[in-house]
């Protein structure tokens, strides 16, 4: 039970609606969700295997910025962005901004979001949390209008008593799921191509600094001493071998046809740079961002170009068309909890992408032409 501030005893913290149940000894058939959950893990084991995914998914949420809030009441705009600067989101983090960047952390790789808002006995929010998509089921009714957010309990969905305190965002949904889709989609199955490379990479280096040797005696003749020969030359060849791993120095004197040779030194390692750049490429196209942010310099003169940040900056928009909804909802329940009826409206950072020199000159030429065309 939620208690912020002093203590009143007739306001009740209403119970957080979003937490697990009882753990069982079945962990996988406890976090199974029929009809939308099962891919959430496949999605988060992605981000953790390649890093190169992690870091674009990053980006684009800091990428899509702040935001800010504009009331027509002075007094409201006051204690609004007092709200939106402190408001606890769990975990040790304030700030309705911190909410979002993890309510969209959440959108972009599982396809959907699921936040709460907590209240302080009906008069205050108390909190705004993040919640685990794979415990909340979506029960469609008659239209698509008509759904209900349910949490698991003894493989029953039971619908969650207050519906309009909870945030549901599916992203890029379909017309048949109502689950979204997520950005990470289509890339399980050139993933796994990526991380079989980077494992046979993995295994031919563990081979080269750890060299395993074969020794082949061939004895002269039919020498009725050659299996006593092949055991002693094993043993003096373990001593040796023993002897370098310890630091020392011990050479292996043979006498007679012995052959010795590295294992594995006659076959020819692949290269790998260009099937992995095939696969990067494909990886960061699904993202939309240049690869040259992500550290990647595939061409001497790579950079932004105008093109490049138009694009950057309509997907950064789309993301914030989608949250826009959200901050909205929690802004509005703020004023009407503390007695505003006034109209407010989000504003967003300004994205800027493009090159300040590159910008000036434009509005140069821009102006230049105005002149002209005055003239």
């Amino acid at each position: 039970m939620w208690k912020f501030g002093r203590k009143r005893e007739d306001a009740a913290a209403e119970a957080v609606q979003l937490r697990r149940g009882g753990v069982q000894p079945f962990g996988a058939l406890e976090g199974y969700v029929p009809l939308g959950g099962g891919d959430a893990g496949l999605y988060r084991a992605i981000r953790e295997a390649v890093p190169i995914v992690d870091a674009a998914i990053l980006k684009l949420i800091r990428l899509a910025g702040g935001f800010s809030v504009s009331c027509e009441n002075a007094a409201a705009q006051a204690g609004l962005e007092k709200f939106i600067r402190e408001v606890d989101t769990g975990r040790g983090q304030r700030g309705l901004q911190s909410f979002l960047d993890m309510y969209l952390d959440s959108m972009l790789t599982c396809g959907r979001a699921v936040g709460e808002i907590v209240t302080e006995g009906g008069r205050e929010i108390a909190a705004v949390l993040c919640g685990n998509v794979r415990d909340v089921l979506v029960r469609e009714g008659d239209t698509p209008l008509d759904f209900t957010l349910c949490s698991r309990e003894s493989g029953q969905a039971r619908p969650l008593p207050y519906q309009d305190l909870l945030l549901f965002t599916p992203f890029n949904p379909e017309a048949d799921s109502p689950y979204g889709v997520s950005l990470l989609r289509s890339m399980p199955f050139l993933a796994e191509i990526l991380l079989k490379i980077y494992a046979s990479i993995g295994a031919n280096f563990e081979r080269s600094g750890n060299v395993r040797y074969a020794v082949v005696y061939r004895p002269q003749g039919d020498s009725p001493r050659a299996g006593e020969r092949v055991r002693q030359l094993a043993q003096q060849w373990s001593r040796a071998m023993e002897s370098t791993r310890s630091g020392e120095i011990r050479d292996f004197v043979a006498m007679g046809d012995v052959e010795i040779k590295a294992i594995g030194a006659d076959g020819q390692t692949l290269d790998s740079s260009a099937p992995v750049r095939q696969i990067l490429e494909q990886l960061i196209a699904k993202t939309g961002i240049p690869p040259f942010m992500l550290g990647l310099s595939w061409a001497s003169t790579e950079r932004m170009s105008s093109q490049q940040a138009d694009m950057m900056t309509s997907e950064l928009e789309a993301l914030r068309r989608t949250l826009t909804p959200v901050i909205e909802r929690i802004c509005m329940l703020w004023l009407a909890l503390h007695g505003y009826a006034d109209g407010f409206e989000v504003v967003w950072d300004e994205i800027n992408l493009q090159d300040t020199v590159e910008e000036a000159h434009a509005q140069l030429y821009r102006a230049q032409a105005e002149n002209l065309g005055r003239s």
